[in-house]
């Protein structure tokens, strides 16, 4: 596959696209209502900061603990039946007089089960598309990502003055009921990648064995470390410069997608692993001339700059995947996508710590620093290509299938 025109040919790569953006959608939509419903109820700045990002935090424990669902369950039928309990469980934060106890039980339940839902997705994406679809169907739907959530704000935005927060959160179940709809009606049926059930036990043993490998160790730390760090760094966008932050986050959101739409698109496959070390210094470096506290003009420049280098998360991806027998790919993008978003809590109370302590600009420069510093640390370990004998290697470490 060489273009994306190539990948909507595919036949199963529309209603998966589909599904995969009201899903977006409704968690945009709802995640905006629910902060906006717990603020109102509590007046609590973290709680409502909590119900916005709380569940992607959670999903750290879905990753411990229901993962190995990613592969053992039934494609189609698992994300039609984790998109519907998305829907019911918004539908439920909507109940009238409902506890902010219960909101929040409701709301980590979900996180939990989105490290299973993120693995059946990508880990169908892979399935779907041929071997060497997947980098082009992976940005397309980082982009799509990106759009929907500057417009899913803006919408929410709209319908909570309209609707009210309640409401909201019923017109986003009513978006997953449609995803639901979409995959059930659009995916074919196809078996579990591996056998046996989903247990606690076999994600422990399948997440030991994908961690086992040195390749995709390296790997996975450059997924999570270096991007966490930044996403840190963006953190700060408000008390950095109060005014126009919206401003540095909408040109960073834009450079990103150029980014991702760059690489996927046009990036030739014999340089897909050498650049992957150089965007994520590119992605750290330009916050480092945030030290002299620059004006508007050059920070937008430099948080342009900065942005298209999270395109390095593109072929490292592409990387794992070559690393990783297909049957395990659901699990091994699921512990990938749970282990970032935790690592991005983790860069923002990093980074909100310095600042903290020092100021803003100083946070955002030592954040992006020890960002740098985990590439060059983890560089050595990145060189080279996927070829025949690393593969090899690293698929040994692999689960048999028959588990």
């Amino acid at each position: 596959m060489r273009t994306y025109q190539d990948v909507f040919r595919t036949r199963e790569f529309t209603p998966l696209f589909l599904a995969s953006a009201g899903q977006t959608a409704a968690q945009t939509v709802s995640g905006l209502a629910l902060g906006i419903l717990v603020f109102k109820q509590t007046d609590s700045a973290l709680l409502s900061s909590l119900a916005m990002f709380g569940p992607a935090l959670a999903q750290m424990v879905g990753a411990a603990t229901v993962l190995s669902g990613a592969d053992r369950l039934p494609p189609r039928a698992a994300m039609t039946g984790l998109t519907l309990l998305f829907g019911l469980g918004t539908a439920l934060q909507a109940i009238p007089g409902l506890p902010v106890w219960a909101v929040f039980v409701v709301l980590l339940g979900l996180g939990v089960v989105g490290s299973v839902s993120g693995g059946v997705r990508y880990g169908l994406l892979n399935e779907v598309l041929t071997r060497d679809g997947y980098l082009l169907g992976r940005s397309l739907l980082n982009m799509s990502v990106g759009i929907i959530q500057i417009c899913g704000f803006a919408l929410g935005g709209v319908l909570v003055t309209v609707l009210s927060a309640r409401g909201t959160l019923l017109a986003a179940a009513a978006l997953y009921l449609l995803a639901a709809v979409v995959a059930r009606l659009g995916l074919s049926r196809r078996p579990p990648r591996v056998t046996g059930r989903p247990s606690v036990a076999e994600t422990w043993r399948t997440n030991a064995r994908l961690w086992s490998s040195v390749p995709r160790r390296y790997v996975y730390l450059a997924l999570w470390v270096p991007n966490g760090l930044i996403v840190g760094v963006e953190s700060l966008y408000v008390p950095y410069s109060p005014g126009n932050a919206g401003l540095l986050f909408a040109f960073g959101a834009g450079s990103m997608l150029v980014g991702d739409a760059l690489v996927g698109r046009f990036l030739p496959a014999r340089w897909r692993h050498r650049l992957a070390v150089p965007l994520c210094v590119l992605l750290a470096a330009p916050y480092l001339f945030f030290a002299l506290d620059p004006g508007l003009p050059v920070a937008v420049v430099l948080v342009s700059v900065g942005t298209f280098g999270y395109a390095a998360g593109l072929l490292l991806q592409d990387r794992l995947m070559a690393l990783t027998p297909e049957e395990l790919s659901g699990q091994a993008l699921g512990l990938h996508t749970s282990g970032m978003l935790t690592m991005q809590g983790v860069g923002a109370a990093v980074a909100g710590s310095v600042a903290e302590l020092t100021s803003p600009a100083t946070g955002m420069v030592a954040t992006a620093a020890a960002s740098l510093a985990a590439t060059l640390l983890l560089a050595p370990g990145l060189r080279g290509g996927t070829g025949a004998g690393e593969v090899k290697g690293a698929e040994q470490d692999a689960v048999p299938a028959t588990q």
